[in-house]
């Protein structure tokens, strides 16, 4: 009885394969709007000029995850292997993070003094030619 079921569902023909996935729609043709630096600064609240406060944080994380990774290569011995490869280029992309923020914080002062620089200037100049 069972034997036979098996010889028969084993000689039966295999059901057709099932239909080829359709293929993937086309790619949708996507519009970005154009955004101005007004927009932007309403959207953001000012932060696109903060460069120097958003990459501290980032270098700081990058920077102590690569020692991390760097001491635990090292402590096992690992001179050239992939992990402290990777410790290593944590290493140098948190001292680059950090050394764009003091860049940027940098050259934020110097616009800073530069702009206070051309206020006075023009506050003066605007003073003499009110008393002459």
């Amino acid at each position: 009885g069972s034997g036979q079921n098996r010889l028969q569902s084993a000689g039966s023909p295999k059901p057709a394969d099932p239909e080829p996935p359709a293929p993937p729609p086309a790619a949708a043709a996507v519009s970005v709007p154009l955004v101005n630096e007004v927009q932007l600064t309403a959207a953001t609240g000012g932060a696109e000029l903060s460069c120097c406060r958003c990459t501290v944080p980032f270098g700081v994380v990058v920077l102590i995850a690569g020692v991390v990774v760097t001491a635990v290569a090292y402590s096992f011995n690992r001179h050239g292997s992939t992990i402290s490869c990777l410790g290593l280029a944590l290493l140098a992309a948190g001292l680059a993070l950090l050394a764009a923020s003091a860049l940027c914080w940098r050259l934020r002062l110097e616009r800073r003094k530069e702009r206070r620089r051309e206020s006075q200037t023009a506050l003066v100049a605007g003073q003499r030619s009110v008393f002459s």
